[in-house]
């Protein structure tokens, strides 16, 4: 099919990890949040192609804000400016990624402004675009992909009876942090993980779908659970002996999807893994780094390791909620002891625990049990520590744990709030539900 090419070695995929220690002088914090793109009088959701659909209005961003289009195969699938993007998810869910700054104040700044440029432009559209977890009314089969080819292939590759519900109803946010070594990036990495199941549980926020409660808090993670076991859950068994190489070794020995050539995707559909790509080659083909970098974004562990680790465990939510996911992360794995209290708290946890928890976190959220506790008792604690930690920077951002510790501390998640308007003072309204949502 192709010339061969010099052998990859894994050396060089080692690189692209170690590549990315920081001094903690210089460590910032980044933000991905997803929402779900509705029409603002019917509540469905909105396709890629009508006169008031998402293509236009990426064009009409791009034309009034003077960003850079993101093209697949000429179809507009995103914009960009400088280190800023706006990209699209399979099911036109919109993406703002911001550069990492070192305070949250900054990445607020940042989201506030875009937000502003976009809400003149969706209102003219009829758009509202949903902090919220999974899409309210129109569900997957009503919901088509964006033309992009990457996930053309994926959905007809992954398996699990709800992925198609997580490519194309789900909205989530993720936090992306620095670290200044591998052992560094080891501990945050399993430390995250351990964290995981308990921020699910905090910021739960898609209990309603397709008009109907569905019985799950976080009917997201429930999707998430049921969307290829090869490459989603947790990487390795959060043991405490783990390396940039062991990471490696799982994304190897996942099946491979696709790769590309020459801008052409060529489908593996899982026939291989990248450990006997690496190895054998595919089709007359080598394995090379750009290659790697798509088995690694195929990759959809709780907790992704790149040249920065990147959280994706959450809900999407509205208001600062938001910013009190960043504000937990950037207080516990910024701060060594704040680290060492979480470490702590979970010393009495083996595996088998953090895997229960995600099975029982989607239905049960804060009351799901932990050994002889439940989620809210270590949801208060990781509050704690958090806030504490924050207090030594001065520099304000604990404020943005107000609107969890509000919820948590009463043992809410947001759900948990819509779950009993809905069964209660709104009578099932799914106006009443977009307008709670679109205030928040």
């Amino acid at each position: 099919m192709y010339k061969l090419q010099n052998k990859l070695e894994k050396e060089d995929i080692l690189k692209l990890y170690t590549k990315g220690f920081t001094q903690p002088a210089d460590f910032k914090i980044g933000i991905e949040y997803e929402r779900l793109p509705i029409t603002s009088c019917s509540y469905k959701a909105v396709d890629y192609w009508p006169e008031y659909g998402i293509k236009n209005l990426l064009e009409t961003f791009a034309k009034e804000e003077t960003w850079d289009y993101i093209t697949d195969d000429k179809n507009i699938i995103g914009l960009k400016h400088k280190h800023d993007t706006i990209t699209l998810e399979p099911g036109c869910q919109i993406e703002i990624s911001a550069k990492p700054e070192k305070t949250i104040f900054e990445l607020k700044n940042k989201i506030d402004n875009i937000n502003s440029a976009l809400i003149p432009i969706t209102e003219k559209m009829g758009i509202t675009l949903l902090d919220y977890g999974v899409s309210p009314y129109t569900t997957n089969k009503a919901i088509n992909l964006i033309p992009k080819k990457r996930y053309k292939i994926m959905a007809r590759y992954l398996w699990g009876i709800l992925s198609d519900v997580m490519m194309r109803e789900t909205a989530g946010i993720q936090c992306c942090i620095d670290f200044e070594s591998e052992e560094d990036a080891m501990r945050k990495f399993k430390l995250a993980n351990k964290l995981s199941p308990f921020m699910t549980a905090m910021f739960a926020n898609s209990p309603i779908r397709g008009s109907v409660d569905t019985g799950y808090k976080s009917f997201r993670a429930l999707s998430w659970l049921n969307t290829d076991n090869d490459r989603c859950g947790f990487c390795g068994k959060i043991s405490e002996k783990f390396s940039f190489e062991e990471y490696i070794d799982c994304v190897l020995k996942t099946p491979m999807i696709f790769i590309q050539r020459d801008g052409l995707p060529f489908e593996i559909n899982g026939n291989i893994t990248f450990e006997e790509f690496l190895k054998d080659g595919w089709a007359g083909t080598q394995a090379t780094l750009e290659d790697y970098e798509l088995q690694a974004n195929l990759y959809f562990p709780e907790v992704r390791m790149r040249n920065f680790i990147e959280l994706r465990n959450h809900d999407c939510v509205g208001g600062d909620l938001k910013y009190a996911i960043l504000a937990i992360y950037k207080g516990i794995m910024y701060n060594k002891s704040a680290m060492e209290e979480c470490e702590e708290l979970f010393k009495q946890l083996q595996y088998k625990d953090f895997a229960e928890l995600r099975y029982n976190i989607p239905k049960q959220t804060l009351q799901a049990p932990v050994k002889k506790a439940k989620v809210l008792d270590y949801a208060k604690e990781i509050l704690q520590i958090a806030e504490n930690s924050l207090k030594t920077y001065s520099t304000g951002e604990d404020k943005f744990l107000e609107p969890i510790k509000e919820l948590t501390l009463n043992g809410l998640c947001p759900a948990d709030i819509i779950i009993k308007n809905w069964n209660g003072s709104w009578h099932r309204s799914m106006t009443k539900l977009i307008n709670y949502l679109t205030q928040a």
